[in-house]
């Protein structure tokens, strides 16, 4: 990095306090996802939310931007806040067969860098590790990084409108993928 990049870095950093603020925020929505209240996991999303998760293929380093798909190519997940309401309707419905008996997981999340992106807006990087068990011997972790904008909220909460999802394997050794992240 150049001095003039580490400074443009600085300046677009939040302060201790938000950042603080901003990783509480994610500490409780993995308290929520861990819980299984998933209706109440929803809340913390914008109306227009995009929440995507690319596919990813192995590359040679001199194509390496090409490794992570672009939004309309195939994906784990493409989805908006009414297509998340309809899995988590049909979790609750009984009828998601990968989900009964219910998962058991812990969601892990560090590494949170805060970034100004506009007057109410936050561009939020981590890191996640997530342990899924179900039945006697199906085990899942799952490795990765996510990239959110979220807004800040009048009342000093927050809203995610946006979720990139970047699973640092490129193909998930999982027999289902129906853990939210």
């Amino acid at each position: 990095m150049t001095q003039e990049t580490d400074t443009e870095f600085q300046v677009r950093l939040a302060d201790a306090e938000l950042t603080h603020a901003v990783a509480q925020f994610y500490f409780y929505e993995a308290e929520l996802l861990d819980d299984g209240r998933f209706a109440d996991w929803l809340e913390i999303f914008d109306e227009d939310l995009f929440y995507f998760a690319p596919l990813r293929t192995n590359r040679l380093r001199r194509q390496a931007a090409l490794s992570i798909g672009q939004p309309g190519e195939a994906a784990y997940f493409d989805e908006t806040k009414d297509s998340l309401a309809w899995r988590i309707r049909r979790y609750d419905s009984g009828m998601a067969w990968a989900e009964d008996p219910p998962s058991r997981t812990r969601h892990l999340i560090s590494n949170v860098m805060v970034r100004h992106t506009g007057e109410n807006e936050l561009t939020v990087r981590c890191a996640f590790l997530v342990y899924r068990n179900r039945l006697q011997t199906e085990t899942d972790i799952y490795a990765g990084g996510r990239t959110d904008v979220i807004r800040m909220q009048p009342d000093g909460g927050f809203k995610v409108a946006t979720r990139e999802i970047l699973f640092d394997a490129n193909v998930l050794q999982a027999k289902n993928l129906s853990t939210f992240f």
